[in-house]
């Protein structure tokens, strides 16, 4: 079965942005660049909420991938009525049920990318198989979190862990298996992720 892997690059205090979205604190450099390449290769599908999907889309990076016109993107919303991008999916359904059925299709791994919201429905419904995230050495004090309320306790398993350029840490744990796994937690799941 495919791995599903939130991933952001957050600050220390635990924000993925500032409050209007800013991201003037994030640190580019060779490390990032070339464990970028390496993470892209791996994976042939994006998942984006609809806030997260806007920040990328105006930036230049919403169409069907960051490195690859391989990789396929579905964007989450349900206000959202229409994207014209290339290699871009609209999704207005239920996003545990969808994400479960994308889970058993063959593939390569599937990638969670910053939205807080969608993460924690996901995580809701069980299907978050890893979480990798490169923390910087600042603090914000607010901004959009990494994290939103899952609604339960998600245990993790460190998987690797080392610091990198600019005093970032690179850091994967993989999400231990729970009981409150449950298939008929998809729809709740679904409910969980705001109406975006």
């Amino acid at each position: 079965m495919r791995i599903v892997t939130y991933g952001a690059a957050c600050t220390l205090d635990g924000f993925i942005a500032g409050e209007d979205g800013s991201l003037d604190w994030l640190h580019f450099s060779a490390d990032v660049q070339q464990e970028m390449t390496r993470y892209w290769a791996t994976i042939d599908t994006l998942l984006m909420g609809r806030k997260t999907w806007e920040v990328a889309a105006r930036s230049g990076g919403g169409g069907g991938g960051e490195s690859s016109s391989d990789i396929r993107t579905f964007v989450f919303s349900r206000t959202l009525k229409e994207t014209t991008h290339p290699g871009v999916t609209l999704v207005s359904t239920d996003a545990g049920a969808f994400v479960r059925d994308l889970k058993r299709r063959k593939g390569k791994g599937i990638c969670v990318l910053g939205g807080g919201d969608l993460a924690s429905s996901l995580f809701a419904a069980g299907l978050i198989d890893e979480v990798g995230f490169n923390m910087h050495p600042i603090l914000l004090g607010r901004g959009v979190p990494l994290f939103v309320d899952p609604g339960r306790r998600v245990k993790l398993a460190l998987k690797e862990c080392r610091t990198i350029h600019g005093g970032c840490v690179l850091a994967t744990y993989r999400v231990l298996a729970s009981r409150h796994k449950a298939e008929g937690s998809a729809s709740g799941a679904g409910r969980r992720l705001q109406r975006a």
